[in-house]
């Protein structure tokens, strides 16, 4: 290339938000080249969303034969570790040689290592300068420092999601989505005791309080102990096990384990890039960009976990690269990001998801609001299924019927969530959901009673 540039593009990050930006600028015609310090296919793939989905399907096999038991079901299920594993390595084992090849067709050039920025349009790669036209950062997030002695004991989530056995004893030091999932996973798996740590007064504070109260009771039936209030203070070994002490309002305690999984959140994995040298400002919530997704330096874009932007969650993420990637392309800002009505699923069991306003956030913001709030155990499509907690809280602005919030707990959850994503988006009121008509008896022909 002239002017010394290798490369029209450089992606840093070959996971959601970087493979869709290298593809669109490749069939563009531009020269691309791709970079990871790990296998293609980035957090949610390998790492998160899918695997731990692929776990949960497996559990959900358990609950719901046990639910079932008695009702003309005779169960005795139980849930072989390895060849859970060895099925969701099915999908993960695969993925990187898949997305590789990919690029590969498409004539973009998949490197491997880290990237470090040198100067505004140059980066070094495993001691290699490589010049470049523009850049896209995706390099997502990492679980975060915690800054407590014994740190090193902990696992990531990555490393649950690799256990070659379901410990006997895990403790989880954090109170999110991760937590929560996981600890699901481990109890229904057979884990003898289970515990949960989160530091803040309720576990899933992002989340409506009167439905993480219920899931809180689903969680502890399980036989997971939960302690809200509970500040980890420290990890130390014990013989073959691990101490892990915390702080209550009623004094240290301990609890022993075999296994300490790290679970209190991540941050934007952005400190080894040297952004200082590509004159990309960030602050630690992430690389700052503008609604075209566009830094501090012009030259160089940024999506997804590692930007300061949309929430952290991987449709966004996916969103925000095609912003990106447009723009990168017209060589303009022509498009701006804009955030639909965006939901959130804990794909615990059951599962618990929420979209839009959160009642005290609309009371905050001044609306005129009705709350519709109802345990939904006695309902047929939880007697269906046997399920025995159940429930949603939508919020319908008085004057106008729209939905400003739906938050839901039970089976079918995660698809109810996304019917009332789509009609906030839309913009449909609450008698226009009402008079919509459903496949009957199906989780969706409930939302009409919802509001």
């Amino acid at each position: 290339m002239s002017d010394g540039f290798e490369f029209d593009l450089i992606v840093i990050g070959a996971g959601t938000g970087g493979n869709g930006v290298a593809r669109m600028a490749a069939a563009e015609g531009w020269k691309v080249a791709i970079v990871d310090r790990l296998p293609y296919g980035g957090t949610c793939a390998l790492r998160g969303c899918d695997p731990k989905k692929m776990l949960v399907g497996v559990t959900e096999g358990v609950e719901r034969a046990r639910a079932m038991d008695g009702k003309g079901l005779i169960a005795e299920p139980r849930i072989d570790w390895a060849e859970m594993m060895a099925f969701k390595r099915t999908f993960t084992d695969a993925m990187p040689g898949r997305i590789e090849a990919g690029h590969d067709r498409a004539g973009i050039a998949t490197l491997q290592g880290s990237a470090r920025f040198t100067a505004p349009d140059t980066v070094e790669i495993d001691g290699r300068a490589w010049r470049a036209r523009h850049f896209h950062i995706a390099t997502g997030a990492r679980p975060a420092t915690l800054g407590i002695p014994g740190e090193e004991h902990l696992i990531t989530s990555t490393d649950f999601l690799e256990l070659p056995e379901c410990p006997r004893r895990i403790v989880f030091v954090g109170g999110g989505y991760i937590a929560l999932e996981f600890a699901h996973i481990a109890a229904r798996a057979g884990a003898e005791t289970v515990t949960v740590l989160q530091r803040g007064p309720r576990i899933l504070p992002n989340f409506d309080p009167d439905l993480t109260a219920i899931l809180a009771e689903a969680t502890e039936a399980l036989g997971v102990d939960v302690h809200t209030g509970a500040a980890v203070s420290g990890i130390a070994r014990e013989g073959n096990a691990f101490a892990v002490q915390y702080e209550t309002p009623d004094g240290p305690k301990k609890v022993v384990c075999d296994v300490a999984v790290h679970a209190a959140g991540r941050v934007p994995n952005i400190e080894d890039l040297n952004l200082e040298a590509a004159g990309v400002d960030a602050t630690k919530r992430g690389i700052k960009v503008s609604p075209a997704m566009r830094t501090s330096n012009p030259a160089i874009f940024a999506a997804g976990d590692c930007a300061d932007s949309g929430p952290n969650l991987t449709p966004v993420s996916a969103n925000e690269a095609r912003i990106a990637a447009k723009n990168l392309l017209a060589n303009q800002d022509e498009r701006k990001i804009v955030y639909p009505p965006i939901p959130s699923t804990v794909f615990t069991l059951p599962p618990l998801g929420s979209v839009g306003l959160s009642e005290a956030a609309a009371k905050e913001a001044g609306h005129d609001f009705d709350v519709h709030f109802e345990r939904t155990e006695r309902w047929y499509s939880s007697i269906r299924v046997s399920a025995v907690a159940s429930g949603f809280k939508v919020l319908v602005e008085r004057e106008t019927g729209h939905i400003l919030g739906a938050h839901l707990i039970g089976p079918g959850t995660e698809e109810q969530i996304n019917l009332f994503a789509m009609a906030m988006g839309a913009g449909l009121t609450a008698n226009r959901i009402k008079a919509a008509i459903f496949a009957y008896p199906s989780y969706a022909s409930d939302l009409g009673s919802m509001v």
